[in-house]
């Protein structure tokens, strides 16, 4: 049976019993769960804080007849309604209410992701917690909301986990590309995309609004059958500015008319980040366990680690250091221009040097980033990493940015843009002393 199909009877299965009143049982999962501690509270992340300044009176949020308590969720989340993406592939918990006339928007920031789709009693909202990692949540968009945010482990783990429903994997943040059909169907399987995805493979599913020149993707397309697949450029409709006269759909309910390309690469690469610090804190000290390397585990350099230890680690590690130094990134082959509101304020934050300079700042021609290294090193994700994983990281990224060690693979920066990323770092991080 496809992935897709597997995955879509998955959802409606689920669905089924969420909204029959059916309980679910307890999923089987994996001791990295259980090391972690993962379904006890999660109370190190945005979404907990709110909830808490919520129960004590000092937030409140307003209900809005058309979108319920969305517009005043991302404020107080401090999530630009810029950053919204438009996804009409029915890849959701909501999926029944989810097509390319009613398409499910998302918002997001460096932590926290929230999905909106019209006519929903529920809201579905995704962070960062620094003990656990990716959590879920669905959050009560119904007037007179009484409960706000939720955990949802059992329903969002169904697809959000590495090994589905069998469980053992790890939380795991999707970005699901495929050609869709008229009647929103799949018609490859779907694949999750990462940094080096190639351009055009990515945001089959999605719409697309921003420039791109001649740079082919598969937003904004729907085919007659999977014998179309052959005439892609037939059906591509690019470089939009807006989803408003198009015909796919009414954005006007929307708090904004744009799926932003820009917005929908800084995702991507948050998403890849994201996901290897989420497999490292699940993986790393289960595996040093099974190897009988407890001892290990609360070791506050990479020195302290046994050279078993070492061996065992590097290689998850090392793959952090790729996206986040963007080695074998997909290129962007021509100019992007998204909406200018979501790129100056996607820029605007995060910390300077003295010359101005931000790991922030987008370049949007051949490399997505201006300076070759992710303003990620500064979340509370990664911060939140084990001491020794932190100093490998830090020792391993010097060294590259110094040009003292090279990485196998393609970069399109040069050794200034490396020298540039490391003095950026230096004046900006003050745990970083290498």
């Amino acid at each position: 049976m496809p992935i897709y199909l597997r995955s879509l009877i998955q959802i409606a299965i689920l669905w089924s019993w969420l909204f029959s009143g059916v309980v679910l049982a307890q999923f089987s999962r994996g001791e990295e769960y259980i090391m972690l501690d993962y379904a006890a509270e999660a109370d190190k992340n945005p979404v907990a804080d709110l909830h808490a300044r919520i129960g004590r009176g000092e937030v409140v949020l307003e209900y809005e007849e058309e979108r319920g308590y969305l517009d005043s969720m991302l404020e107080a989340l401090d999530i630009d309604s810029a950053s919204q993406l438009l996804v009409f592939s029915p890849t959701s918990l909501q999926y029944k209410l989810i097509s390319p006339a009613t398409p499910r928007a998302l918002y997001f920031n460096d932590s926290t992701y929230i999905g909106f789709v019209l006519n929903s009693t529920i809201v579905e909202v995704t962070t960062i917690d620094d003990d656990k990692g990716i959590v879920f949540y669905t959050f009560d968009n119904a007037p007179q909301n009484s409960r706000y945010f939720e955990r949802a482990n059992q329903s969002c783990l169904v697809c959000h986990d590495t090994q589905g429903t069998l469980g053992g994997g790890v939380p795991v943040l999707l970005a699901l590309s495929a050609p869709y059909s008229k009647a929103n169907l799949p018609l490859v399987d779907s694949i999750n995309i990462n940094d080096q995805s190639p351009v055009e493979d990515r945001w089959g599913g999605w719409y697309v609004t921003g420039r791109h020149g001649l740079q082919a993707h598969l937003g904004n397309i729907m085919l007659e059958s999977r014998d179309d697949l052959g005439q892609l450029d037939d059906y591509r409709i690019w470089n939009l500015d807006t989803m408003a006269g198009t015909g796919f759909m009414d954005p006007s309910p929307y708090p904004r008319d744009t799926s932003d390309i820009v917005a929908l690469m800084i995702l991507e690469h948050q998403l890849t980040v994201q996901n290897q610090i989420s497999y490292i804190k699940f993986k790393a000290p289960t595996v040093m366990k099974r190897q009988g390397l407890q001892d290990d585990i609360g070791a506050t350099s990479w020195a302290e680690l046994s050279i078993a230890a070492q061996e065992t680690l590097t290689d998850m590690l090392d793959e952090l250091v790729e996206p986040m130094v963007f080695l074998d990134a997909a290129n962007i082959a021509s100019q992007l221009t998204g909406l200018q509101e979501f790129t100056d304020s996607f820029q605007s934050r995060g910390p300077r040097d003295a010359n101005g300079r931000s790991l922030r700042e987008l370049n949007l021609n051949g490399a997505l980033f201006k300076y070759p290294l992710s303003y990620l090193i500064y979340s509370d994700d990664f911060n939140s990493l084990p001491a020794y994983a932190k100093d490998y990281l830090y020792q391993k990224l010097s060294a590259y940015l110094k040009g003292d060690e090279e990485l196998v693979g393609i970069s399109a920066y040069s050794g200034a843009d490396r020298k540039a990323a490391l003095e950026i770092l230096r004046a900006t991080k003050s745990d970083f002393r290498f």
